[in-house]
């Protein structure tokens, strides 16, 4: 822990007073840790790059493409288009709310990375056309999505707790939400009310010029181009539920329910109906991709440095030591099984890791107690798995270079919200707990 701990402020160090690239200060880090905690030397640049090809392998193309996608819904003016739709429905006064159930409704199909490289644009439009604090307007969409990420099947974390569990998918969920909508209120709204004075300059790839109505695609078009993935996923999510048994048909739609297949799919799909027939040549969409990669490349570095930081932390065997340690102590299941997933979540950085650890460790109490509900054990370790995200976390840098934040500030916006989901969860975890 003590490791841990100095590997971290050595990493905020490098990257807040000593001005290093933060992708550079990863790699730095990453290689003292793995000295520090005894990796054999021949492993650790293996872990290295281990962590780079994880995370960029599962990241690059979904980031690259909606990045690609989001420039074209700025530039277009269909970004435009949707925020003038949505304060014409909701005003002003209720925007962020608006945003909010969007980002909810957007969430629930949608892995996180996707849900954030396709709602920024829109959070950034609303910014810029109405001189609003980026960080009060964007943290609570945010909130709704890494909520969603964290507590609610289908995605990874908590779908994969179910299985190991024997929970029941379906009361996971309706529980999962009912404990959902007050963090993401907590979290995103209330706590907002103290942040609109953080400054904050968000990335210039999805600051497009405001455009005169007359020259603004059609609200249906915009809509549809940009919720295409959400619609995509939905649809082939709903598919094994539908009886059809053609094993053939069955791999097409799983080929077609890949996150970057969905991407690749809503950026030809938008570059004809915002690009083409808006009258734009396949040159000009060139250089709006082009300009779009440049701006998100040094992101891509400095994910997969986090990435590598955490492969190092893991191959170490830490997390495993933290959670055998922890174990000898008398606590509730429930709240066990949260303090497990935060304690190596804020150790390690990912959720995901976090989440898939404490269930391991915290399974065979559900053979010996049958008493406890294995549905609130899913969410219990789903929101620890949240607890303080820091910078030793993608989704950390994904925030604080897209927003274009000091590290402080990111720590005292992103970190802290984090952090109150997690609380927020657990609390509703143990009310619950109660009733059922």
């Amino acid at each position: 822990m003590l490791v841990i701990l100095f590997c971290i402020v050595l990493l905020i160090l490098l990257v807040s007073w000593a001005k290093i690239n933060p992708f550079l200060a990863f790699l730095l880090v990453s290689i003292t840790a793995g000295l520090c905690l005894g990796i054999p030397l021949n492993k650790i640049t293996v872990s290295v790059q281990k962590g780079l090809g994880d995370t960029l392998g599962s990241l690059a193309v979904i980031i690259c493409l909606g990045a690609m996608l989001g420039k074209l819904v700025a530039t277009s003016g269909a970004a435009q288009k949707i925020a003038g739709v949505l304060v014409n429905a909701f005003g002003i006064k209720y925007i962020q709310l608006a945003l909010v159930a969007a980002a909810f409704i957007v969430g629930i199909p949608l892995f996180y990375g996707i849900g954030f490289v396709l709602m920024v644009p829109l959070i950034f439009s609303v910014v810029y056309k109405y001189k609003l604090p980026a960080v009060y307007i964007g943290l609570p969409m945010l909130a709704s999505l890494s909520v969603t990420h964290g507590f609610l099947p289908p995605h990874p974390s908590p779908s994969a707790l179910v299985v190991l569990f024997h929970a029941n998918m379906g009361l996971t969920l309706l529980y999962g939400l009912m404990i959902a909508i007050p963090a993401i209120i907590l979290a995103g709204p209330v706590f907002a009310q103290f942040l609109k004075k953080i400054p904050s300059e968000p990335l210039a790839t999805f600051r497009a010029e405001d455009l005169p109505d007359e020259k603004l695609p059609g609200a249906a078009n915009s809509f549809f181009t940009a919720l295409l993935p959400v619609i995509l996923l939905m649809v082939t999510a709903a598919f094994p539920y539908i009886g059809v048994t053609n094993p053939n048909l069955q791999k097409v739609v799983a080929f077609i329910g890949d996150p970057s297949i969905v991407m690749l799919v809503a950026l030809i799909v938008g570059t004809y109906i915002l690009g083409i027939r808006q009258g734009k040549t396949m040159s000009e969409l060139g250089v709006i991709y082009a300009d779009a990669i440049k701006d998100i490349s040094l992101i891509l570095l400095i994910i997969g440095g986090s990435g590598a930081f955490k492969q190092v932390l893991t191959d170490s065997g830490i997390s495993n030591q933290i959670a055998a340690g922890l174990q000898s102590f008398n606590l509730q299941p429930l709240f066990l099984g949260w303090l497990i997933a935060a304690i190596i979540r804020i150790s390690l950085g990912s959720a995901t890791v976090a989440g898939l650890t404490a269930a391991g460790i915290v399974s065979s109490m559900l053979i010996k107690d049958p008493g406890i509900n294995p549905n609130l054990m899913v969410l219990s370790i789903g929101a620890g798995s949240l607890a303080f995200s820091h910078v030793n976390d993608s989704g950390f840098w994904l925030y604080k270079e897209y927003f274009n934040l000091t590290i402080k500030d990111t720590i005292l916006s992103w970190s802290l919200m984090e952090t109150i989901v997690a609380l927020v969860g657990l609390v509703g975890v143990l009310i619950l707990n109660a009733f059922v």
